[in-house]
């Protein structure tokens, strides 16, 4: 295959040595095409050697061949990383300055974005505005990574490790080419999948929380399967230890109000809703603006406790008032107690909810949360037998998207 890498200008260059790697080691040809600014970050040198192509910015070198044309005709796919705010900016608005530009605009097949900048820059509502507008002409906009930033900062706008722009870079190469006999069926082409997953963090003040120990793995490893099986996945992250996958549409939130809010609107417009993320069932009723103290002599000090909303319950309600097809899917993490068993619970909670699908797992100490194993029985509110599935959470994502690529083949066409 035959890869154009754009190279931006910023201190995420020398990642995208590895990135150039794992594409020649897999056995494409890449050309590489630096920003002027880059170079100053990593030199032509390093670049020519591994990519074993000549390398230039210009569109005056070799002009014979016409390179600000050809090269995008030619190339199978290009991807840009990192892509900065300033080369978002320039592909947002069509401008051709550089040999880097002209190519993307000559460009016949996909184009995938790795953005890298300080999170101001990201949030910056242009910025947005820009990204945006790309994908919205169906270019690959990847979600940057959080974590540590150049200096002292810290927040989205990491580059996305190598192997992972890699992995997203093939995905969509094979979902760009359903005909070659790499591409297996994308049941999921077309749909739109909402997905949330880790665990919400309700705030007594500044500093203290209440949480739960979910980790977000599950989460990830469904919105993995889910692209994997061709669906445009919106995913609504609260606290997780692991990183959400690239090529999702990436929200943040931290408290069960913020999800609730980002899961309504994500629910627009998305075939199916799975709401994995463990939220908690209550918050302070009182969040104090400074550090509680502890003040010796005086007794602790007693938190009121309020219930959150059951957004699960007031999806399936709006799904219903608007005569919908949607597919809504929960999840539910159980004990059993004096009352029930796990399975009882569960299926109370279902009737409860009524959402079509529940997910099922009993949990504890060094059980199911945190953990890379899982063992779930997936219950259906239309009087299907239960489904049980186990193994890694990347197995379980796979047994519960593929009950759901068998539920929406029944009987509801994509929206």
């Amino acid at each position: 295959m035959r890869i154009v890498l754009g190279v931006g200008g910023g201190i995420a260059a020398y990642k995208v040595a590895s990135l150039l790697r794992l594409f020649t080691e897999a056995g494409h040809n890449v050309t590489v095409i630096p920003t002027e600014a880059a170079i100053r970050f990593v030199g032509v040198a390093t670049w020519e050697a591994l990519s074993g192509n000549p390398v230039s910015n210009s569109v005056f070198d070799d002009v014979d061949k016409v390179n600000h044309v050809r090269l995008g005709h030619e190339a199978d796919l290009i991807v840009v990383a990192p892509a900065t705010a300033d080369l978002l900016a320039k592909a947002a608005t069509g401008q051709a300055g550089d040999l880097l530009t002209n190519t993307l605009l000559m460009a016949h097949g996909p184009v995938l974005f790795a953005p890298a900048m300080h999170t101001e820059m990201w949030r910056n509502q242009a910025t947005q505005a820009n990204v945006e507008t790309l994908r919205s002409r169906g270019i690959t906009v990847l979600e940057p990574a959080v974590g540590r930033l150049t200096g002292a900062d810290s927040g989205p706008g990491r580059l996305p490790e190598p192997e992972a722009i890699f992995a997203a870079a093939m995905a969509l190469v094979d979902a760009s080419s359903p005909s070659t006999p790499l591409a297996g069926p994308k049941p999921l082409a077309g749909r739109t999948i909402t997905i949330s997953a880790g665990g919400t963090r309700e705030a007594l003040d500044p500093v203290r929380f209440l949480g739960n120990r979910s980790s977000g793995k599950q989460g990830v490893a469904l919105a993995a399967a889910a692209l994997d099986a061709g669906a445009h996945v919106r995913f609504l992250a609260a606290h997780m230890d692991v990183q959400a996958p690239a090529g999702v549409e990436l929200v943040q939130v931290e408290s069960a109000l913020e999800l609730r809010d980002a899961a309504l609107e994500a629910a627009v417009g998305s075939d199916v809703v799975i709401m994995a993320a463990a939220v908690a069932d209550f918050r302070p009723a009182e969040v104090s603006d400074t550090k509680i103290k502890k003040v010796n002599g005086n007794d602790a000090p007693v938190v009121r406790l309020v219930q959150n909303p059951d957004i699960l319950h007031e999806l399936v309600v709006r799904r219903d008032a608007a005569a919908s097809t949607q597919l809504i899917i929960g999840f539910a993490a159980e004990t059993g107690d004096e009352d029930g068993d796990v399975l009882e619970h569960a299926t109370a909670k279902l009737k409860r909810k009524g959402c079509d699908l529940l997910v099922v797992n009993q949990v504890g100490v060094g059980r199911v949360f945190g953990q890379d194993q899982n063992s779930v029985i997936i219950l259906s509110g239309h009087g299907a037998a239960p489904q049980s599935a186990a193994g890694s959470k990347s197995d379980v994502a796979a047994a519960v998207i593929d009950r759901i690529s068998t539920e929406l083949s029944r009987v509801r066409p994509a929206t």
